[in-house]
């Protein structure tokens, strides 16, 4: 089974010298690079859940609407929220949809498990840091889904043979073919493959100047919509199941 998930997170960096981009700015990125994630996704008629950042939520309820509309399951990326800043979020947006937020994802900052469970979230989606060295290194990990205080607990998947993790970052830097050669091995070890990306690796970074580490922008942009649509091309051609993360773990 394939998890396709994608982060919706405004990208945090400065700009460059001389540029200036305001925080409205920033949504509107954040936005637009959502909006191309559901073209492809239509075109290949796939659904994926989408993690908004907390702090977001309320500002992008015509887009989370959106989302919802079309199928995908709308979960919950903390990065930085406290525990009544995450419930009044849950309340809302499940009011505004009429539906009930299951999941939620984290990084640096994890708020306890049995408080989770208390807010009603049913699936704990953690992560953790990518950067240039951390897809590299060799990991020994459970990608075995577990419960834990009530809650499912969602490992990171892990190529049992390159013990590549399946972060954003592996993603954008890794050729096409042996990302794809990696989930086919990996199908043949593990019952599932999570795969996350973040919204803002679709930003154009030729436009705008963000002050980001060179590597970063590798593969960006309009090349990370055509590897997105190579790879459901590659999911859909080898006819390999897919699912939202609440229908798979429940």
């Amino acid at each position: 089974m394939i998890l396709l998930t994608f982060n919706i997170i405004n990208i945090d960096a400065e700009v460059k010298h001389s540029s200036k981009i305001t925080d409205e700015e920033r949504l509107k990125i954040t936005e637009e690079n959502t909006k191309a994630i559901l073209r492809i996704l239509d075109v290949h008629d796939i659904k994926a859940s989408f993690f908004v950042e907390v702090s977001l939520t309320e500002k992008l309820q015509n887009l989370i609407k959106a989302i919802s509309s079309k199928g995908h399951e709308i979960a919950f990326y903390n990065k930085g929220s406290n525990l009544q800043e995450i419930e009044n979020a849950k309340k809302n947006i499940q009011d505004f949809l009429g539906k009930q937020i299951r999941g939620i994802r984290q990084k640096d900052v994890k708020i306890p498990q049995e408080s989770l469970k208390l807010l009603e979230f049913n699936y704990v989606s953690n992560i953790d840091n990518a950067n240039i060295l951390f897809p590299f290194k060799r990991l020994k990990r459970d990608t075995e889904i577990t419960e834990e205080d009530g809650l499912s607990i969602v490992p990171e998947s892990i190529s049992p043979y390159s013990q590549l993790p399946y972060n954003d970052f592996t993603f954008q830097i890794l050729p096409m073919k042996y990302y794809q050669n990696m989930m086919l091995e990996t199908l043949q070890n593990e019952e599932f493959v999570l795969i996350y990306l973040n919204t803002w690796q679709f930003t154009d970074f030729k436009r705008y100047r963000f002050d980001i580490p060179f590597y970063r922008t590798l593969f960006s942009g309009k090349k990370m919509e055509d590897k997105l649509d190579a790879l459901l091309t590659f999911i859909n051609d080898r006819e390999m199941a897919t699912s939202r993360m609440k229908d798979y773990i429940f």
